[in-house]
């Protein structure tokens, strides 16, 4: 099963792959059409119902394996406005090949012919409440006929993220939908069919730009909090700074007072809070804890933090005290199996630190992904796994991270990763924020390899984290 959130993520992955989505659309078309052939006889008269979007090219495609019937397409609104390129293409191959289409351009006039089958391609996946004009005049026009019902994807006004359906939704008879079913099909009293359209499981377990699209915010917000500094300086710094570039507004870092001003001297953009000692303590929680809980932090627990008892008792506790959404990395990481918390983690090993903690221990993590998986689930919480390729697993579900270069072994580049794991973990679910945050940071390093050869530093990266989050021209 798949939303049809998660669904869009996937087609943006196979094209990223080698996949077209005008190759998909046309085996969707394909696939509609071999379901109107199952419900009616040829000769039997079909009207296509369609919608701007993508939806409506699919049925486009359908119409085009379907010359043994008597079928004619309807496309709500002007032929101008079709919204993407490879639906508008489907349109104008029907017009050029002379067959029948009409525009309805105002949702008052429209009169469906006489028919045996009704194609409802309104809406998608992608759009779900109660429907507006011109569909809602239309499925008011369907329900009043005899005619079969065939959905393409799901009924139109159908939510494939939630599985609610609209009070003036389509009643469809048949559902083609595609790849997987999505989230309360069953539900409805239809039959439903699942057609392979030639996804490539690649698409959903490698993590790629779809996954990235998910996550990324769409504007400034969140103000991760790093937690770590002591015997270093450097982490917690470079944790912080990624934040900001992939989308905080603000940044701050909790550090002992010894090394807070050093921290503050890497970037002025950083708001430091010091807190006394030379390392992290029981003493000062209580602080912490209220600042993280005053401004609902995304935390970030780790960084430089050093491996002092007293310091990783007091990262214990913080866990056991905290209930919102924590990073645990690099000397937090530690304390981890042990903790009975209800905050939501994040953990980001390595090799060794993932082995150290009670996982699998391997040089090629993908040759242990499922033992991760299982080890995540024993765990309770999400685990990015940092190798050649990353593992990013929640116990069930299970992504991998191909991007990076051999140059992201330079110390530093895990930091930047916990800071963009950090400020995406502010719009997107854990699982979708590790994926992304993986993926970003490895496709900046790609970016500077490309430029620089392997010779560049964690520091280097965070000038590339933007445009591997939000893109630019040059990709």
């Amino acid at each position: 099963m798949i939303t049809g959130e998660r669904m869009g993520a996937v087609d943006e992955n196979a094209e990223a792959l080698g996949v077209p989505r005008k190759q998909l659309m046309e085996s969707s078309g394909h696939a509609v059409a071999r379901t109107i052939r199952e419900v009616a006889e040829p000769g039997s008269s079909v009207v296509v119902v369609a919608g701007r979007g993508n939806n409506g090219g699919d049925a486009f495609v359908a119409t085009r394996f379907l010359d043994d019937y008597d079928v004619t397409t309807l496309l709500l609104g002007r032929a101008e406005t079709i919204g993407t390129e490879i639906a508008r293409e489907n349109w104008d191959a029907l017009e050029r090949a002379d067959y029948e289409v009409r525009e309805v351009t105002d949702s008052r006039s429209l009169e469906l012919p006489d028919c045996d089958v009704i194609v409802d391609a309104m809406l998608g996946t992608g759009i779900s409440g109660d429907l507006r004009e011109p569909a809602a005049s239309a499925a008011r026009a369907i329900d009043e006929t005899d005619a079969t019902v065939v959905a393409v994807d799901v009924p139109s006004g159908f939510d494939a993220d939630g599985g609610d359906h609209a009070d003036n939704g389509i009643v469809a008879d048949h559902v083609v939908t595609f790849h997987d079913t999505k989230p309360g099909l069953e539900r409805l009293e239809a039959d439903v069919t699942v057609a392979d359209i030639g996804i490539p499981a690649a698409a959903e377990e490698f993590v790629g730009p779809g996954d990235v699209r998910l996550a990324r915010p769409d504007d400034r917000a969140g103000r991760p909090y790093v937690i770590g500094g002591g015997p270093y300086t450097g982490a917690p710094a470079l944790t912080a700074q990624a934040a900001l570039r992939a989308g905080a507004e603000l940044s701050f870092v909790a550090a002992p007072e010894v090394v807070a001003g050093e921290i503050q001297g890497y970037a002025e953009d950083l708001i430091v809070q010091p807190f006394d000692g030379d390392h992290l303590e029981l003493d000062q929680l209580d602080d912490l804890l209220e600042t993280a809980r005053t401004y609902e932090n995304v935390v970030v627990l780790g960084p430089g933090l050093g491996t002092e008892d007293e310091t990783l008792e007091a990262a214990r506790t913080f866990l056991e005290s905290y209930d919102g959404r924590v990073v645990v990395d690099a000397d937090a990481l530690a304390v981890v199996p042990d903790v009975e918390t209800d905050a939501t983690l994040v953990c980001t090993p390595n090799r060794a630190e993932l082995a150290r903690m009670g996982g699998p221990e391997a040089d090629d993590l993908r040759a242990v992904a499922d033992e991760i998986e299982s080890f995540a689930a024993d765990l309770g919480h999400v685990v990015l796994a940092k190798g050649a390729d990353d593992v990013i697993t929640d116990g069930e579900r299970t992504r991998i991270s191909r991007s990076g270069t051999v140059g992201m072994k330079v110390g530093g580049t895990g930091d930047t990763l916990a800071g963009i794991v950090a400020a995406v973990l502010e719009f997107a679910d854990p699982l979708e924020a590790a994926a992304a945050g993986a993926h970003v940071n490895g496709i900046a390093g790609e970016r500077l390899a490309d430029r620089q050869g392997h010779g560049y530093l964690a520091s280097d990266v965070l000038e590339e984290i933007p445009a591997a989050l939000w893109g630019d021209d040059d990709e």
